[in-house]
């Protein structure tokens, strides 16, 4: 069932809504820089032990980069290069992350994948790739057979000459997911810092770092970078130029909810080097999606789409589902990969600078996260940080937004508490007031009509807030205490 946010205990420390001049420095054990799907999921790690952590951001919300514009796999790993970093923690993250999206309310579908072979020479190329998956520790794979393959999949375009299913590739929601992460590690006494880029890195004569950001003066004795895109920027202030990120831009594709009975499973393509190719998958919250492109650009904030990669998604759709082209399409989206000049990702301990970089985590990163996390934490002890474990670690609750699960519109117990659930404002999506005001009171609130999209879903419907943003946004306003003209960033 779908609840508001709740924790053990809803009180926290969070900064970041207000501007604080001459804060005088806070002292940490460990200072987290990025608050993206891996940073965060560092920080609840961390929040399990006796540790003074600190989680900072510098945008004005939890997971808003390269985290929430995925396409929300939950990978098994299959295809990782054997014997990679990569390829291990994404194999022990997909265990970790199943057992905790159930237990945390993060909506994960279990739909399976089937990995498609077009012509002669990908059909050849697919035991390769089974064997592949047995040597990363996956032997669930298994030959699909032409007739059976379009006996599954009857919308598939012509041609399709065999497949090889992976039935344990599923769709997760890429929101919730560091939400998650990051409201226990606040649950548990993690200090978020939002709107608080990084400025400056020095380490003092004690050996203790002070991070200045616009809103305060931080001192840690230990850093992590998790910075994604910027992540290479930050390690070069350590000393280090071990790689270099090129964001690679991904365009996507979400197709209107009347096109999800056109798929049932995650359709992948052979990959090539530079990618896994485009792919039509489900989403959590009941679109189809096309996507991704593929394109290694220069610019970190280039999250406009393309003339040209809207024209190329359409074309590679056509070919795998000519009807899902005919269907309205809801959205187009971008997102950014940390993508570097290494095959694999670059989690660097430097133990002797009490630093660590987590750098080149691509797009399995949402599945890596919880692994990542429990990789870098135990490394921290060769770095001499070997704190004791917290016997009272708090567990979290978050909303459930998926659309296989019940919805408070549909609740009769949650409607007779409180009548706002009850009263849907995002016909499109089925979302309701009480969601929306739960959302701006969550431990990590809503402040922005983008943070309540993430939240609730709210506005990411077929209208696209055409006929509810007006009476969202007069709701979030009030219930932050912002002005409208303030919200919708028309302020001077």
């Amino acid at each position: 069932m779908h609840r508001p946010y709740t924790t053990e205990r809803d009180t926290a420390v969070i900064q970041g809504g207000r501007r604080m001049p001459n804060d005088p420095a806070e002292s940490y054990d460990v200072a987290v820089i990025g608050a993206g799907v891996v940073g965060a999921a560092i920080a609840r790690e961390l929040a399990r032990y006796r540790l003074r952590v600190v989680l900072i951001e510098a945008a004005a919300d939890v997971g808003t980069g390269t985290s929430k514009a995925n396409t929300a796999i939950l990978h098994t790993g299959f295809d990782a290069k054997p014997g990679t970093l990569e390829a291990r923690l994404v194999r022990r993250g997909h265990a970790l992350l199943s057992q905790y999206g159930a237990a945390a309310g993060i909506p994960i579908e279990r739909t399976g994948a089937l990995l498609i072979a077009w012509d002669a020479e990908q059909l050849a190329a697919l035991p390769a790739i089974a064997e592949t998956a047995a040597r990363n520790g996956y032997a669930a794979t298994r030959r699909v057979t032409t007739a059976e393959l379009y006996a599954t999949e009857p919308h598939l375009g012509a041609g399709a000459l065999g497949a090889l299913a992976v039935p344990d590739e599923h769709i997760i929601c890429p929101f919730t997911t560091p939400l998650a992460f990051a409201t226990q590690a606040v649950a548990n006494g993690v200090t978020l810092r939002l709107s608080s880029p990084v400025e400056s890195i020095v380490r003092n004569d004690t050996g203790v770092y002070v991070l200045q950001t616009p809103r305060a003066t931080l001192a840690s004795g230990y850093v992590i970078n998790a910075a994604g895109l910027y992540a290479d920027r930050i390690d070069r202030w350590f000393g280090h130029e071990t790689f270099s990120v090129t964001p690679r831009r991904g365009e996507l594709l979400v197709f209107d909810k009347l096109a999800r009975p056109l798929v049932s499973h995650i359709l992948l393509q052979v990959p090539t080097k530079v990618s896994k190719g485009v792919l039509i998958s489900p989403t959590v919250f009941g679109n189809v999606m096309l996507g991704p492109t593929a394109e290694d650009i220069a610019d970190k904030t280039a999250t406009a789409s393309t003339t040209a990669g809207i024209a190329h998604l359409r074309e590679r759709g056509q070919r795998i589902m000519p009807a899902l082209i005919d269907e309205e399409v809801t959205a187009i989206y971008v997102g950014l990969r940390a993508a570097t000049e290494h095959s694999d990702y670059q989690i660097c301990f430097y133990p002797d600078q009490h630093y660590v970089c987590v750098g080149g985590i691509r797009s399995t990163g949402l599945s890596a996260s919880m692994a990542i996390a429990e990789y870098v934490v135990a490394g921290l002890a060769d770095a001499g940080l070997r704190p004791e474990l917290k016997s009272d670690f708090r567990t979290v609750q978050m909303p459930n937004i998926g659309e296989a699960f019940a919805r408070p519109y549909q609740c009769a117990e949650m409607i007779a508490a409180n009548p706002d659930y009850g009263c849907i404002m995002c016909h499109c999506e089925r979302v309701t007031r009480g969601e929306i005001l739960a959302a701006t009171r969550a431990l990590i609130p809503a402040r922005s009509l983008d943070g309540v999209r993430r939240r609730t879903r709210a506005l990411l419907g077929r209208c696209q807030g055409f006929f509810c943003s007006a009476a969202i946004t007069s709701l979030v306003a009030d219930a932050t205490g912002q002005s409208v003209d303030a919200l919708l960033g028309l302020d001077p």
